[in-house]
């Protein structure tokens, strides 16, 4: 359905929602950007997004539905997928005989009305809203699911935590026994148990969380969900349907049901809405018994970029350089959960060509990825990654990714490697750059390898992201003298300017930051994270210092001259941006 701009120019001025100056200025711009007058009239605040969806439902014969404050019964909202209703806009709100209307921002969107229909196989009746019904709707989906999740949650663990406590009520002169394989698997394969586990497991994929907790206390059992790095309360359940809940999640994971003295690891696979998730357990006795983390991982996902991630300007520059190198080690550096594989994950896509043949040992594999040849570290059999990188040096590759330096035996292979005429990239644990040269002749590599080989090495942590409502301000003096102590205030100046943050006069009271905004949606105002960066060039002037010796500090301060930007400045650069606030850069990184 093709807007009429003809029609649609003569009832915004019939209606007297533009002027006639506005219209044909944004007529011209129309014409030279070939974009459509209704959105140029839009972006430039000539005209508000109810009343454009509004004019256009007019002129295409349509109704425009506003869907604020309006409750939707679940079985209808839920025909239409979250991730499907989020990302495409559009979201089902009343089925009927003649059909199911969906509310949309753009009705040409034909393949996802096709896919609906498909779906629910219902006729669809489109029509047109605008983006606040959208969003309200969308807080629709968390709460009814919340709402669902707690009421099976609540009744299902109540029916198993009294079960259980019956079982375990010994008898006159009885001992409380330890429940067999075979019981702990029919307690396991118990509907409301599965119930319990699979609402967990969908509440927290749409949640977007990372990790899910499940903690036994000594009264009851905790459920907490990991969102943007933060960990947050999701459930608190009875203490007795611990044992059927783990015992599910170790029947899924392939673990010994009747072992609980010992740590256990393992994965399983699910599919929810067409995306492959993998999720990777770990079970370990404590006190009041196993607790249970199970990390998520989305294997197909992708769409990432070294600028998506948050890297830029010289940084962006000295990765891509070192891309292009034949041979040479490229390494990231950070603590656990801080990104660093989805790095390297993104630096294997760049290089995946046809002429190459790519080749990693990793434990485990995050990510599944096309025409690259991935090896899971099997400890109990032998497989480590030193030896895995060893039999895949026979493989002919011609670059190398290893999850992860964690001794020298799998430093020294990593370093033969990159001589013998291999790119080699490949992770390690230390809190910055320049530290991972020590950590590098700590496990026994010679300095003058470290020069012939490392290229670069990138230390990186995660900071949650701002959401589009957030509040503007301007750091008082108090606040610029604070700041004065955590960083170079001169050299951060200099730095916004040669990117072009700022302009050439602007001093630190007139840069504006950015503070969070809670909303109905984001609880506290932040969604998503993104990365914050240094990126280290082994040029000569550093290699003369790793071969006389020389501190981590001393490195530190060479790579700065040589214009590196430490993780903390470009933190404080990401803020300058309104990506983030610089509480979350401070509660991130300390010095």
């Amino acid at each position: 359905m093709q807007i009429d701009e003809e029609q649609f120019k003569k009832f915004i001025l019939e209606g007297g929602l533009v002027s006639k100056k506005d219209l044909d200025s944004a007529i011209k711009v129309a014409e030279a950007k070939k974009q459509k007058i209704g959105n140029i009239l839009l972006s430039e605040g000539k005209i508000s997004e109810t009343d454009l969806k509004r004019t256009e439902a007019f002129v295409l014969g349509i109704p425009f539905v506003s869907l604020l404050n309006q409750k939707i019964d679940f079985s209808v909202l839920s025909l239409i997928p979250e991730p499907i209703a989020r990302n495409d806009n559009i979201v089902a709100y009343t089925k009927s005989e003649h059909g199911l209307e969906v509310a949309m921002l753009d009705v040409d969107d034909l393949p996802v009305i096709d896919f609906i229909k498909k779906r629910s196989g219902l006729k669809i009746l489109p029509r047109l809203t605008d983006s606040a019904s959208i969003k309200a709707v969308l807080m629709q989906y968390r709460q009814s699911l919340t709402f669902e999740f707690q009421n099976i949650i609540q009744k299902e663990s109540n029916t198993i935590g009294k079960a259980a406590s019956e079982e375990d009520q010994p008898q006159a002169g009885e001992k409380v026994a330890e429940k067999s394989e075979k019981e702990l698997k029919e307690m396991a394969e118990d509907l409301p148990v599965v119930k319990i586990v699979d609402s967990l497991i969908v509440h927290a994929i749409l949640q977007n969380a990372s990790d899910i907790h499940i903690e036994p206390g000594e009264r009851e059992l905790t459920v907490r969900y990991r969102i943007d790095g933060i960990l947050h309360d999701a459930m608190v359940l009875d203490k007795n349907a611990g044992a059927g809940i783990t015992a599910r999640i170790k029947v899924l994971s392939n673990l010994k049901l009747d072992e609980k003295r010992l740590p256990q690891d393992g994965r399983f696979k699910k599919e929810q809405d067409g995306e492959k998730i993998s999720f990777r357990v770990s079970t370990l006795p404590t006190f009041f018994g196993e607790k249970t983390v199970m990390r998520i991982l989305k294997e197909n996902a992708h769409g990432f970029s070294l600028e998506t991630l948050g890297f830029h300007g010289e940084a962006l520059e000295r990765i891509h350089n070192s891309l292009k190198q034949k041979t040479g080690m490229v390494l990231a550096t950070g603590p656990t959960g801080s990104g660093k594989t989805t790095t390297l994950y993104t630096m294997l896509d760049i290089l995946n060509k046809p002429e190459v043949n790519i080749s990693t040992v990793e434990d485990p594999i995050e990510y599944q990825m096309p025409r690259v040849n991935q090896t899971q570290v099997k400890p109990e059999i032998g497989l480590s990654f030193a030896n895995g990188l060893r039999s895949l040096l026979r493989q002919d590759p011609d670059i190398i990714m290893v999850g992860e330096i964690r001794d020298g035996e799998t430093a020294g292979l990593a370093v033969n490697a990159s001589l013998t005429g291999h790119l080699v990239l490949s992770t390690i644990h230390t809190n910055s750059a320049a530290g991972a040269i020590p950590r590098l002749i700590d496990m026994g590599v010679e300095p003058f390898l470290i020069t012939a080989t490392v290229k670069t090495i990138i230390a990186q942590r995660l900071v949650r992201r701002l959401t589009p409502n957030k509040e503007k301000y301007f750091l008082s003096p108090a606040e610029i003298k604070n700041l004065a102590k955590i960083v170079d205030l001169d050299r951060m100046l200099s730095l916004f300017k040669e990117e072009k943050l700022i302009g050439t006069k602007d001093t630190w009271d007139k840069i504006p930051f950015y503070k969070a905004v809670k909303s109905s949606e984001f609880e506290d105002g932040y969604s998503n994270r993104i990365g914050m960066h240094e990126v280290l060039y082994v040029n000569s002037a550093i290699k003369e210092m790793i071969l006389a010796g020389k501190s981590q500090d001393d490195i530190e301060i060479q790579a700065k001259k040589d214009g590196m930007m430490t993780m903390l400045e470009d933190g404080v650069y990401q803020a300058v941006l309104g990506v983030t606030t610089l509480e979350e850069v401070f509660r991130v990184v300390s010095e």
